[in-house]
């Protein structure tokens, strides 16, 4: 869902519009309250034409321009508690001094429509897009705890990234160059699997002329047709479900289709059977390595599919890159982490075999293939000065590697 946040309150905007096709509106030179990060907070980067601020209590746009300014990846509006943004992977805590539930619920409200927040209200949970004329794009959690509502923000850029702006080596490119059967994007929350995600569409929207359709709750990265005709439809906005619209997508004429997330049964026998019936599809899990994804994904089934859903996994499934995010030494930016797994004939067999554990001697063996174990990506990280030995522990499958 996308909102359309004017300074003195929220109405809803077109589905499809990025921030930057909507003028900002005229406002006054500021007078009142800006929003003041610790002395010990990186210097924030210039932006040429940051919004104005009205006079007043702080508002959700003097704080989204200021996360933009700071280059912080998320926001928390905290009930009960200061501001606070995460910077370099570290939350920080603002001048603004303790908000109250009161205060947090008047920032929510010039986000959201008041249909949404009775929404909210009913629910007490709700995802959204929102989009600030004049500041950026932000996916945007609400959600209700003991002492209130709270709220992250996390930046959307206008644009999909490319895998060089993520710090991804050019190998990734190599996912690009499957035409049926199943990708997979993994790691915890945060990790920048999405933005991942995103660059790998983008690639294949300026290299094929085919049709995607993506199923997201809610849509982040909003693409620009080259090559490709892109549909993004939003679960619980254009459709009722992510099953839903992988049941309808079978029948759309499909060549990709990328699932924000695979979240359930019934959503990842439908990802399967898609990917067997020659159609590429790309999806996200919250797995932290490719064995444990392929675990992951064969678990979610009943005892007596497992024959079948192996032989399915097996056939259909193409790569698993697995990301995480570290700090990097510097202490003001963080650096990806991956393992990556491309499936050939002998890991086929260990999945169809019930043999899942030995898949990581067969990836030690594969880096001409391309492959990577994520302590080996971090060593490479830590080798070139990127990463402390210290970090590296704390994200090592093997920690005593760093010792």
């Amino acid at each position: 869902m996308q909102q359309y946040l004017a300074k003195q309150g929220g109405g809803a905007a077109a589905p499809q519009q990025a921030a930057a096709q909507v003028p900002a509106p005229s406002v006054p030179k500021p007078q009142g309250h800006a929003v003041n990060l610790p002395q010990n907070a990186p210097p924030p980067a210039p932006i040429q034409s940051a919004p104005a601020r009205r006079s007043g209590p702080v508002t959700l746009k003097d704080i989204l321009t200021k996360a933009m300014e700071v280059k912080a990846s998320d926001v928390h509006l905290h009930s009960g508690g200061p501001l606070l943004m995460r910077i370099g992977g570290e939350l920080r805590e603002t001048k603004t001094g303790q908000m109250s539930s009161e205060d947090i619920e008047r920032l929510i409200e010039e986000g959201l429509t008041p249909e949404e927040m009775t929404t909210l209200r009913e629910t007490l949970d709700f995802d959204a897009a929102l989009v600030m004329p004049g500041v950026g794009r932000f996916r945007a959690s609400f959600y209700k705890q003991q002492r209130g509502f709270d709220a992250v923000f996390r930046p959307i850029p206008k644009d999909p990234p490319t895998l060089a702006q993520l710090g991804l080596p050019a190998g990734l490119s190599k996912l690009a160059d499957f035409h049926q059967g199943l990708v997979l994007l993994t790691g915890p929350a945060g990790s920048g699997k999405s933005s991942t995600l995103a660059a790998i569409v983008e690639m294949l929207n300026g290299s094929r002329k085919d049709h995607i359709i993506t199923v997201e709750d809610p849509i982040e990265y909003v693409f620009t047709q080259k090559q490709c005709v892109v549909n993004q439809r939003q679960a619980g906005k254009h459709t009722k479900s992510f099953a839903n619209a992988l049941r309808a997508a079978l029948r759309e004429d499909p060549d990709i289709i990328v699932i924000g997330e695979l979240r359930d049964l019934e959503t990842i026998q439908l990802a399967i059977t898609a990917a067997e019936t020659g159609h590429l599809v790309l999806g996200t899990l919250h797995t932290n390595n490719a064995i444990r994804t392929i675990n992951r994904v064969l678990d979610v089934f009943p005892p007596k599919q497992q024959s079948q859903i192996r032989a399915m996994v097996s056939e259909s499934l193409r790569a698993i890159v697995s990301q995480r995010l570290i700090p990097h030494a510097d202490g003001q930016r963080r650096v990806p982490a991956l393992e990556v797994l491309y499936v050939k004939p002998s890991i086929s067999n260990l999945i169809r075999e019930e043999k899942t554990f030995q898949i990581r001697s067969v990836m030690q063996t594969g880096r001409a293939d391309g492959m990577m174990l994520l302590d080996d990506s971090i060593a490479e990280l830590v080798k070139t000065g990127q990463v402390t030995k210290e970090v590296a522990r704390r994200f090592a499958e093997d920690p005593k590697r760093f010792a």
